[in-house]
């Protein structure tokens, strides 16, 4: 079972999300993540498989801080158990998910954004969500630039499919955004 840990505050919050996800090694993991947006709005990250300890001792050698972050254990269903496929996954530098649940439609929505250009780093369905999340905010912002409200609420809502609360399975969700996403045409 994985673990997801968030955490926004006026003071540095890397240790806040370190001692989350301490608290939450008895679920077992194979691997451990955390980003956080720095004063400068910068997305960082840090991924690492095997314990949490890891990822502490990445920090405490190459620490990345911010006042906003996500943290995440994961337990792998797709993929090794490796960095590359630890979360949280990153799109555009900009925006950062952790993920609980299968997209079982994951292939087909894998296929569909290669061919439109996105190129994937990992071997999980996960990845698939972070890049609809992207692609649904540069939609958004395209057409608020351009004034053009209907267009903009018709985005890309409704297009994975999973176990839901009927199957007593949920999805657990967690974005991480970068204030650039704000500012059309920024990268």
């Amino acid at each position: 079972m994985c673990g997801i840990v968030a955490a926004a505050a006026k003071r540095e919050v890397s240790e806040i999300l370190l001692e989350g996800l301490r608290r939450l090694e008895y679920r077992g993991y194979d691997s451990a993540g955390m980003a956080l947006i720095d004063s400068e709005q910068a997305l960082q990250l840090h991924k690492y498989p095997g314990k949490v300890k890891a990822l502490e001792d990445a920090n405490q050698l190459n620490p990345i801080t911010g006042h906003r972050g996500v943290a995440h254990t994961r337990w792998a269903t797709h993929g090794e158990p490796n960095a590359t496929n630890a979360h949280p996954h990153v799109a555009s530098n900009r925006v950062a998910l952790v993920h609980n649940g299968i997209i079982e439609n994951h292939a087909l929505l894998r296929e569909e954004l290669r061919s439109s250009g996105v190129v994937f780093n990992s071997e999980t369905d996960t990845e698939v969500i972070v890049h609809l999340v992207d692609a649904a905010l540069r939609h958004l912002a395209a057409c608020l630039a351009k004034r053009n409200v209907g267009a903009a609420a018709n985005g890309q809502c409704g297009q994975c499919r999973g176990k839901t609360l009927s199957d007593n399975v949920s999805h657990s969700f967690l974005f991480l955004l970068s204030d650039s996403v704000s500012s059309p045409g920024k990268e």
